[in-house]
């Protein structure tokens, strides 16, 4: 566990073991022949008692493997926007469920307390948007007032949040579950007073620019560093967790077909169409026959099933965790609200990313610096600053050439009509001239899996769906994912 080394590394810095014991203990570098974590040889601190990695606040394991990516029924909408190709995905956490209401308003609560008073637009950009209930047509406006902040909805998954507003959730809920472990491994006290640009940022933290209130740092070992006041916690400590962040939509639809419940020696033994076995909507187990089992539109004017013997028994949403999980143990991948995912859309996905960790949306980024190529402070809200590449600094190699990648292949100059000039007319696009000709462009995120407001078709992991980055809906929620580092298994 985190805490072995932790521990491990303080006995060896306060000398409270023998030399016997030391001397039988130590490991060496296979290269160099010196100990490892021995301050009479410099110190250089190795976790030589790493376990793995530790499984995150509200995530599930999805062991990664092959699969084919694409459409898995007729393409009714006849756009050929999901081709079947075989892709590799490497193992991954993803959330058990959708994020709810309750911990978006914890979200929302922290950000109130500590930006509310200077920055209230912070506050103000992250609520979602409760409109997205109004109807011309339709009498939905209880749920403006009440689907967000009423308890009775508390478990409901939050609906009204961008691409943009979901990608700032993940971040902050990488600080939070950072300091959590930091207190818990008793290196920082618990400090509830963080205001303004005095709060926990994990970038801030490995760069130094953020203290808090130490509890104990981690013993330095190395004889001209820090002393008896220890150091701070690094990357390579193994203690940190990698970032919340959305899914990509491989990983998406590889998680929710989880045919890790159809796999025999290397053999899926059984095709699926949803999320569960056979092309039926409805529970097969005797003590459940007949259920619904996910959340969706039956038919024209058909949410719920009729009174007295309700279907899904929910008119718009449902609580998280009422239809039965996958294989992964991953609540309603069909169903109840879709899913933004990390993607840029593109009508020929299937034709032009990798088939290992495919993924579209890529804009190249580094630490911004001063003039004598320090790293920036954290902005006035605490957070680290990034800026693009430039043109210079992929000058000269051979896996990328710029910062933006969004449109690589597929709407910049080299896929245009226009590659053998060199350049682009004035005024003409490549190929996506956004309302004009299509309403595709960069900013254009993918969304996956149906709702409670969408016909079967869209429960299929397959179909997918795009939407601007910066709109919402009332049935198009999120969950987080998580990067596995090391092992691709969960030994």
């Amino acid at each position: 566990m985190i805490s072995k080394f932790y521990k491990g590394i303080q006995f060896a810095a306060l000398g409270l073991m023998g030399s016997l014991i030391m001397s039988s203990c130590a490991e060496k570098s296979s290269t160099t022949g010196w100990d490892y974590n021995d301050s009479k040889n410099g110190g250089f601190q190795v976790n030589t008692g790493y376990e793995g990695q530790q499984t995150g606040p509200g995530l599930v394991f999805v062991e990664g493997g092959t699969f084919t990516m694409g459409r898995a029924e007729d393409d009714i909408m006849r756009d050929w926007n999901n081709i079947p190709r075989r892709v590799t995905v490497s193992s991954f956490y993803m959330d058990e469920t959708e994020v709810t209401n309750l911990a978006y308003r914890e979200y929302i609560y922290w950000l109130d307390r500590v930006y509310g008073f200077d920055y209230p637009e912070v506050v103000q950009n992250a609520l979602p948007d409760t409109l997205v209930w109004r109807s011309r047509l339709g009498y939905n406006d209880p749920y403006v007032e009440t689907y967000f902040r009423h308890p009775a909805y508390q478990f409901y998954p939050v609906v009204g949040v961008s691409w943009k507003q979901a990608n700032d959730y993940c971040a902050w809920r990488t600080d939070r579950v950072n300091e959590q472990i930091l207190i818990e491994e008793g290196v920082l006290r618990t400090n509830p007073n963080q205001y303004a640009d005095d709060n926990f940022d994990t970038d801030a933290y490995l760069f130094g620019f953020y203290t808090g209130e130490v509890k104990k740092n981690l013993p330095d070992l190395n004889p001209n560093g820090l002393g008896e006041a220890g150091r701070p916690v690094n990357l390579s400590d193994g203690i940190l967790l990698p970032r919340y962040r959305l899914p990509t939509e491989a990983e998406w639809e590889y998680a929710a077909l989880a045919l890790i419940g159809n796999t025999e020696f290397e053999r899926v033994t059984e095709k699926r169409q949803y999320p569960w076995n056979s092309s039926s909507l409805r529970n097969p187990d005797e003590r459940n026959k007949g259920f619904m089992l996910a959340n969706y539109k039956r038919g024209r004017g058909d949410m719920m099933g009729i009174a007295g013997s309700l279907n899904d028994s929910y008119d718009i949403t449902a609580p998280v965790k009422s239809f039965p999980p996958n294989d992964f143990g991953l609540y309603d991948m069909a169903g109840n609200v879709a899913e933004w995912v990390l993607d840029v859309y593109r009508p020929l996905t299937g034709e032009d990313v990798d088939d290992f960790r495919a993924f579209r949306g890529n804009v190249f980024s580094t630490w911004a610096t001063d003039e004598d190529g320090y790293v920036e402070y954290p902005d006035s809200l605490g957070n680290m600053i990034r800026r693009e590449v430039t043109a210079e600094e992929a000058l000269g190699r051979r896996n990328y050439d710029r910062a933006e990648n969004r449109d690589y292949v597929d709407g910049d100059l080299k896929s245009s009509i226009y590659y053998d000039k060199g350049e682009l007319p004035e005024g003409d696009d490549p190929m996506y001239e956004y309302a004009k000709k299509t309403m595709v462009n960069n900013e254009v995120r993918v969304y996956k899996g149906g709702s409670w407001k969408d016909r079967a078709y869209w429960l299929v992991p397959g179909n997918r769906r795009y939407l601007e980055e910066d709109m919402s809906t009332d049935f198009i929620g999120f969950r987080c994912a998580m990067h596995r580092v090391g092992s691709q298994t969960n030994n």
